[in-house]
């Protein structure tokens, strides 16, 4: 053991951490341990104003066709091929003079005769829409103020730059999910100025010292890959009860029709 190592154990003292902090790689930091929290009965307003810090990652899916493409297509993350869990992902930043927690992201925001593709910063209320956005998840890596400072202040820069969306990455990552040598290489459909939303979250945790996803190129990144990262973090995730599928629903109706033929009605 080495001699510094020894002396931190011995004296615990404030110099020691910021020492300790100082030289140590930034996913160690604080001594987090990987463990998920379920949240239940909760309100998507109410699990995000209660886990929603500056620093830390935002993952979100829902049920339209395509959340359920983008779910679909990340069963190549997984070894048994079960779909991803998630479509989006951004980070958020924290509450304003406006009294609103607002997150910085990389997203197709299209109203009428308005339309921003790229790097953006937006409300916090966006995500309350529970039956819009029915999964969340939050992802603490217990960043130092330091730190936070370093990711957030990355990703001010790029919406200065006006960095945009890049369908065409998201074409050439969903081509590397089906050839996984290709997932370690640069994107083949890279191009400058661009990032799509998890590859753009990778970005700013990598190029502030926490790579989520070690060999893995970060324009090749799915929500899904930060959702399993092995970087020391607690995820906590809001769970509801499971809404039956269209299978469901037609099982529950020919048994109910079975039961009215028993019972002569």
């Amino acid at each position: 053991m080495s001699p510094f190592l020894v002396a931190a154990l011995l004296f615990r003292n404030t110099v020691w951490e910021e020492l300790a902090i100082a030289i140590q790689p930034f996913s160690m930091i604080r001594g987090i341990m990987n463990q998920t929290i379920a949240i239940t009965d909760l309100t998507n307003e109410q699990f995000l104003q209660t886990y929603a810090k500056p620093g830390r990652i935002g993952l979100a899916g829902g049920r339209t066709l395509l959340d359920k493409a983008l779910a679909r297509a990340q069963r190549h993350v997984d070894p048994d091929k079960k779909w991803g869990l998630w479509s989006h992902a951004f980070l958020f930043q924290g509450t304003r003079h406006d009294n609103h927690h607002w997150v910085i992201e990389s997203d197709l925001d299209m109203h009428h005769k308005h339309i921003r593709l790229g790097v953006q910063e937006n409300r916090l209320t966006k995500f309350h829409d529970d039956s819009f956005y029915t999964t969340l998840a939050v992802l603490d890596f217990g960043l130092t103020d330091d730190q936070v400072q370093c990711v957030l202040a990355r990703g001010l820069e790029l919406v200065a730059t006006r960095v945009r969306y890049s369908t065409r990455e998201l074409v050439g990552t969903l081509i590397a999910l089906r050839h996984p040598s290709l997932r370690s290489k640069t994107n083949v459909m890279s191009r400058p100025q661009s990032f799509y939303c998890s590859a753009f979250v990778h970005h700013l945790f990598r190029t502030s010292g926490l790579d989520l996803a070690p060999g893995l190129d970060e324009k090749n990144t799915t929500p899904e890959d930060l959702w399993r990262t092995l970087a020391p973090h607690t995820a906590y995730v809001l769970e509801r009860p499971k809404q039956p599928g269209k299978k469901d629903r037609v099982v529950a109706h020919l048994k109910k029709l079975r039961n009215r033929r028993k019972t002569g009605q």
